[in-house]
């Protein structure tokens, strides 16, 4: 029972889904384990529109509607990160710099455009792929790029010393708790070709690189680098397999 609750905690904080059990939110960070199937979850809402509209619609069109699901599931909280981490890091010197800039509820030119950049790489990669493909693709991503998250709590600090909006999700997964959600993450891979396994290997690498990237920056992670890290990750992965895919 105390997993049950540990997987709504996760659902209920991650996705606009409500929890249909009372929780208490200070067990949160012990959810972590579970970000890969919340990945599942989006991962599966956003395939099941793409397949239905593109019974209808264009590839382009249907991939679109595919976003736009997975982005209100989420309340748009990865990509938010990931603008905020542009936003941060390319305006701010110095540590409290960009902090203070990342903590600024209002969005700057490059959180704008490094978002606008993202979305349409995105776009662009399951676009051009199969479309029997895509759902699958789409499945796999959102819960592989789930992991790397934890990949960066495992390895690194939190860097904002207060409360701020991430701070009650503090929280250094053991190696057990790495080892499950890996097991989750991967599930999804067993329906691509099996050669999708080696795209794993340089969104590892860029989420290490990320990693050593804040820390030597700011000393550690916030929520926006973790929100980063799986927008990233997920774009590099479907970038990567379709460049593996040509050899299909």
């Amino acid at each position: 029972m105390q997993q049950v609750r540990l997987f709504f905690l996760a659902l209920s904080f991650y996705t606009r889904i409500p929890s249909p059990i009372a929780l208490d939110y200070s067990d949160l960070p012990r959810s972590s384990l579970y970000f890969p199937v919340i990945g599942w979850l989006v991962g599966l809402a956003a395939a099941v529109s793409f397949y239905v509209a593109d019974l209808v619609l264009p590839q382009t069109t249907s991939v679109i509607i595919a976003v736009i699901v997975s982005i209100f599931m989420t309340g748009a909280l990865h990509e938010d990160g990931f603008a905020d981490v542009c936003d941060g890091f390319g305006g701010g010197y110095g540590k409290e710099r960009i902090l203070e800039i990342m903590k600024d509820s209002r969005s700057g030119v490059y959180g704008v455009v490094g978002l606008i950049m993202l979305m349409l790489l995105k776009l662009s990669l399951l676009s051009e792929l199969s479309a029997s493909a895509v759902p699958a693709l789409l499945l796999a991503g959102h819960s592989v790029s789930r992991f790397m998250p934890l990949v960066l709590m495992r390895l690194y600090r939190y860097a904002r010393i207060g409360e701020s909006k991430s701070s009650n999700v503090i929280h250094k997964p053991t190696v057990t708790e790495l080892s499950v959600a890996a097991g989750f993450a991967v599930v999804p891979l067993l329906i691509l070709p099996i050669i999708s396994i080696v795209a794993l290997i340089p969104v590892i690498l860029i989420t290490f690189i990320l990693g050593r990237y804040f820390n030597r920056h700011i000393g550690g992670y916030t929520g926006d680098c973790l929100g980063c890290s799986q927008q990233v990750s997920e774009t590099c992965f479907y970038l990567f397999v379709s460049v593996l895919w040509t050899f299909i």
